[in-house]
């Protein structure tokens, strides 16, 4: 089995809406952290000198939002409420985790321009790969967007889907749709100007509105989805991190592809 890394980093050095702060203690600093932490919570007293080269462990301390970097949103970040169930939209630790670990479907929309992606466009990559996505299949929307990831650009050029889009996934019984952009909608810009234009409110960041009614998860930010063999014939694997409460969870996705 061949691995291939479906992520894109958090990364302090990356340019970023909402910046992401990334503060390492040393292994030296790290042992005067051991020292304070035992001695104030658990009343031991350690002289950190004692230990090898007076250094313990490093430690790591992120600032960031759980919308950095790869990651999958749950029902509850589209909204409070649901029109499905018991009207209660499930975080992001309570989601099954059989959604995560399923038959992939890459559509190659390297193609479309910035703004909306539309049924007919994915109904059109149906065709030329010779079916469509089955039942709780993992589907991944590879638009080019990584070219610009680190940059201001990556989250103004790059495509999503409109509602009928999502809808024609869903009908389907796709449950988890990924994309390598910034967002499974199109770029705030773009919305808003179609917004203004129409006055239609259907056009108000469908891909996310859509998920108070029907349930599903989205992956964002993936990476690498041209080093997939083809539009099939690997797994995905993304499982997000469990985190109580959350309406969204990092997930290191993978492809898992048999040698």
């Amino acid at each position: 089995m061949r691995i291939v890394d479906l992520s894109s980093p958090v990364d302090a050095a990356l340019w970023e809406p909402d910046p992401v702060e990334h503060h390492v203690l040393t292994p030296r600093e790290g042992a005067l952290h051991m020292s304070e932490e035992m001695r104030t919570h658990f009343g031991v007293d350690f002289d950190p000198d004692e230990l090898a080269d007076g250094e313990f462990l490093s430690l790591d301390r992120l600032t960031l939002t759980t919308h950095t970097g790869t990651h999958v949103d749950a029902p509850s970040h589209y909204g409070s409420r649901a029109g499905y169930g018991d009207g209660v939209p499930r975080h992001i630790d309570a989601m099954p985790l059989d959604w995560f670990l399923r038959p992939g479907m890459v559509l190659d929309l390297t193609d479309a321009p910035t703004g909306v992606i539309g049924a007919d466009r994915l109904e059109k990559e149906f065709a030329r790969v010779g079916r469509r996505p089955n039942p709780l299949d993992i589907v991944l929307l590879h638009t080019g967007a990584q070219r610009h990831r680190g940059t201001q650009r990556y989250f103004t050029d790059f495509a999503g889907l409109d509602g009928p889009a999502v809808h024609l996934l869903l009908d389907l019984g796709v449950r988890v749709i990924g994309t390598d952009a910034f967002s499974l909608d199109a770029p705030f810009h773009d919305i808003i100007a179609r917004y203004r234009a129409t006055g239609d409110r259907s056009v108000l960041w469908p891909a996310h509105m859509i998920g108070r009614d029907r349930e599903y998860c989205q992956i964002e930010r993936l990476a690498n989805l041209e080093a997939l063999p083809g539009a099939d014939g690997f797994q995905v694997s993304c499982f997000p991190v469990k985190i109580a409460g959350a309406g969204a969870g990092w997930t290191r996705a993978v492809a898992l592809v048999d040698a």
